[in-house]
């Protein structure tokens, strides 16, 4: 009996479904780390239900692959970059919507539900607003390297950029902060 393939739909390409192994796996690495997740795609898209699609996706990419996966201590990294990834398409739609609609460009300073108010807590709004500001690649080097505690070498692996991108987006990122906060723009 042929498979067929989720991605291409075409009959003749096999492959085999994940088995209980991958499920269990997935679900505990989902219990351990989809809250963090949440938090980062939450930061990046202002957007709580938006952040928890674009992670449940993440998660589900890791099940359907969990085969292929070469090194399975790389399963929260993968995660961690389909997360970043996912936010960036959501922003790219999100601003092909704006363009189309000739809306006003996404408002970062407008915080959405009270489970956001509560996530990202009072006394982060200012800071969270100014970083909500920045340019996306300066936005994803600060939260790979200070949100997430990530090296340079992490980081830029998981941006898929050089390590010289990483560190020119951290400086320009902390620069430009520091005006913000100084000149009270957020």
């Amino acid at each position: 009996m042929d498979i067929v393939d989720p991605d291409t739909q075409a009959p003749g390409r096999h492959r085999e479904p994940p088995d209980d192994d991958a499920a269990a796996a997935v679900s505990a690495l989902y219990d351990a780390h989809a809250v963090t997740m949440i938090r980062i795609a939450v930061i990046m898209l202002s957007d709580r239900a938006a952040a928890e699609d674009v992670v449940q996706d993440a998660f589900f990419g890791l099940y359907r692959h969990w085969g292929k996966l070469s090194d399975r201590a790389n399963a929260v990294p993968y995660v961690r970059s389909a997360v970043l990834n996912g936010c960036r398409d959501a922003l790219k739609r999100q601003a092909r919507r704006d363009r189309r609609d000739r809306a006003s460009a996404l408002s970062w300073q407008a915080v959405g539900s009270a489970e956001t108010l509560a996530l990202i807590g009072e006394d982060h709004r200012l800071i969270l607003a100014a970083v909500r500001r920045l340019p996306g690649r300066q936005r994803e080097t600060l939260l790979c390297r200070f949100y997430l505690e990530m090296s340079e070498e992490e980081t830029a692996r998981a941006m898929g950029v050089s390590r010289g991108t990483v560190k020119s987006a951290t400086s320009r990122a902390i620069a430009a902060l520091g005006r913000m906060l100084k000149e009270g723009q957020c």
